[in-house]
């Protein structure tokens, strides 16, 4: 029996994203099994998300190679050495708040995938969400999105793999539009997740048969 795709799930927060990820796991709604959860916050809830469901985790701070006086190129590079140990055939990042650099994303080509809440060009960087829902009410927007893309050397660009458009809806509070941006992302983080999979077995394929 063919083994599943193996996945790896780097957070920094609550990690309901993951929670997303673990449930389709579960539900066989994605084809895949998560074999480590990564976190550079000790205090993420989504590390504990992880515990409940057996799946391993990596704590990997920063903290110490600035203490220390190195480089974010060579925290990549080791935390990169370290994933390399579990095989993975994807990284989902899931808020994961930590721009990789070429020293990480060079071991991992078309295997890293980033989810980010807005369209894209649209409010890069953190706090998207807000940013949007404050631009609708200065009047200057109509719509938002959620994406999830191909992680590259910047912030929330690179190739799209799938996106959503999101209309504003008239009186509704910020704490409701973050719910209905949040369910999308749940949604879409999935999808993604299973279509990078699914092309890079039919590119594995082709290569065989050639």
């Amino acid at each position: 029996m063919k083994e599943k795709a193996r996945l790896i799930v780097m957070i920094s927060g609550s990690g309901s994203n993951l929670q997303a990820l673990i449930e389709a796991v579960q539900e066989n709604v994605l084809d895949a099994q998560i074999v480590l959860v990564v976190s550079n916050r000790l205090a993420a809830y989504g590390l504990q998300r992880a515990d409940q469901a057996g799946i391993d985790t990596l704590y990997f701070p920063l903290k110490p190679y600035r203490a220390a006086g190195q480089s974010r190129e060579q925290y990549d590079a080791d935390l990169a050495q370290k994933l390399q140990e579990y095989h993975p055939d994807l990284i989902v990042l899931a808020g994961w708040m930590h721009v990789l650099s070429p020293a990480f994303l060079n071991h991992f080509k078309r295997r890293v995938i980033n989810l980010h809440p807005a369209l894209p060009g649209q409010f890069d960087g953190v706090g998207a969400i807000r940013c949007a829902y404050e631009a609708y009410q200065a009047g200057e927007i109509e719509q938002t999105g959620v994406m999830v893309h191909y992680a590259v050397p910047g912030v929330d660009a690179g190739p799209v793999l799938v996106q959503e458009t999101m209309p504003f809806l008239e009186g509704e509070s910020l704490k409701d539009f973050e719910d209905r941006v949040h369910a999308a992302e749940h949604r879409l983080i999935v999808q993604a997740a299973q279509r990078t999979l699914d092309a890079r077995n039919i590119n594995s394929q082709v290569r065989e048969e050639k």
